[in-house]
């Protein structure tokens, strides 16, 4: 099934996606890699205000490369997800309902996506470029200092992406090598 959402997300508008489908996905979204996951979460710890309300919305695993004159964003593929599994839980707790990226999640992960009614979006690792034309405007929010790392803040058009890991736990990564062992 092929749906059109919109973001920031709403529980009932991802509560019937199910692991397999296609979206296309339009709105605001937030980037950040494991550097920038690391001091969100120092953040909370310390009782500190996140530089973005997390709840219902969605980040992108991704570190942009610089954009050419006239881009609003350089290529934009996603990074391997795992490395911000230590810090996802967290994030999920305090109402991030959607995760871009590539690959796998820890078990961790996957009870925080199910517990909280979100989901895991992949993004087609190597489409960098073509993701890059999802994308309509891009600002850096925070951490600056990170470089390409920074959050960002963008928006998208129609980004094409599969849902990985649903509210319900299925999980495209096991259900996929299933069906084809069958």
């Amino acid at each position: 099934m092929e749906r059109e959402i919109h973001a920031p997300l709403l529980q009932e508008e991802i509560a019937d996606l199910r692991a397999g489908d296609t979206v296309l996905l339009s709105g605001t979204i937030y980037t950040g890699r494991d550097a920038a996951h690391k001091r969100l979460c120092d953040r909370v710890r310390a009782g500190e205000a996140l530089p973005f309300d997390v709840r219902n919305q969605v980040i992108y695993y991704a570190g942009p490369c610089p954009a050419k004159p006239g881009d609003a964003i350089g290529s934009c593929g996603p990074t391997t997800s795992y490395r911000m599994d230590a810090y996802a839980p967290m994030l999920c707790d305090l109402g991030l309902i959607g995760m871009i990226g590539k690959g796998q999640r820890a078990q961790s992960v996957v009870e925080a996506i199910q517990r909280n009614g979100g989901v895991y979006f992949a993004a087609t690792g190597g489409a960098g470029a073509l993701i890059a034309s999802s994308v309509k405007s891009a600002r850096v929010i925070a951490f600056e200092d990170l470089g390409t790392e920074a959050i960002r803040e963008l928006k998208v058009e129609r980004m094409p992406l599969i849902v990985a890991i649903d509210a319900h736990g299925g999980n495209l990564y096991e259900q996929g090598p299933a069906a084809y062992r069958r």
